[in-house]
């Protein structure tokens, strides 16, 4: 199948759409590895305290697009951004910017869980400690209320001081969900949460995530259409690197504005 693609400009997002607030606000975005152009003029907003899904199918961009957002691509030898990306109204790229205390207000839990070779209670304190906190009474009460909000504590309460290799993948994850959540963050980013996990472990991620947007702003990567429909209130279409269609999750999934939207979430390709 040859894939072209004509997004205009008046029609590659529906930025005054969303009613809520925008968290953040993405304007004419370009992104950049060496002389390879991944993203192209991105423009969209993502409301606070909803949860946003990023659709389209591998290499799309939606990865390297979730990762501008707390600057992780800065790592990528010869990745550069233009364009604007600003939270709260202040651009991430700014050179003023602390990129730590970025990543702190935007945290990220990515595809594979990834525990700390520590204790539960450890991996979910390790940024308090490493942000400068003393106080044992107050860390604990931040431990236990990371794994609750993660729906985790009445799992392990009885032995925070296992090893955190020893939990099942799906409670790894939700471990590194509360080692997110401990540092306080705003927004939360999640790359393929539930792709490695079963059924079960993938629904309580699932439960789990519509309760967390109550508190925080959340924009996940998913490739399964149906995890999309469930959990997002909103539903962003990615196709070589260029936003397709960004709309409310129902529009998106029940009656689409572009023909490629269609196909791709009707699964004629991707």
């Amino acid at each position: 199948m040859t894939i072209t693609m004509d997004v205009s400009p008046s029609r590659r997002s529906d930025v005054a759409a969303a009613t809520a607030k925008a968290k953040i606000v993405v304007r004419d975005l370009d992104f950049f590895y060496g002389t390879a152009h991944v993203l192209h003029d991105i423009t969209l907003d993502l409301p606070e305290k909803q949860v946003t899904a990023l659709i389209g199918p591998s290499g799309c961009g939606k990865s390297t697009f979730l990762r501008t957002l707390n600057r992780m691509n800065d790592i990528i030898p010869g990745a550069r951004a233009k364009g604007v990306i600003e939270i709260d109204g202040r651009n991430v790229n700014d050179p003023s910017v602390d990129v730590v205390q970025l990543r702190r207000r935007v945290g990220m839990v990515f595809q594979k869980s990834n525990p700390f070779p520590k204790s539960i209670f450890e991996n979910v304190a390790y940024g308090l400690r490493i942000g400068g906190m003393k106080s044992r009474a107050a860390m604990n009460e931040i431990v236990e209320k990371s794994l609750r909000r993660a729906a985790l504590w009445d799992e392990v309460k009885d032995r925070l001081n296992a090893s955190a290799g020893a939990l099942s993948g799906g409670q790894q994850q939700r471990l590194c969900i509360a080692r997110a959540l401990a540092v306080s963050p705003e927004i939360l980013l999640m790359d393929e949460p539930a792709s490695a996990l079963d059924p079960i472990a993938t629904q309580k991620i699932e439960e789990l995530i519509y309760e967390l947007k109550d508190n925080y702003t959340i924009v996940i990567v998913t490739h399964n259409m149906q995890q999309a429909a469930r959990v997002s209130d909103r539903t962003a279409f990615f196709m070589l690197g260029k936003l397709v269609e960004y709309s409310d999750t129902n529009t998106i999934f029940m009656n689409p504005r572009e023909k490629m939207t269609e196909d791709y979430v009707t699964g004629r390709f991707g």
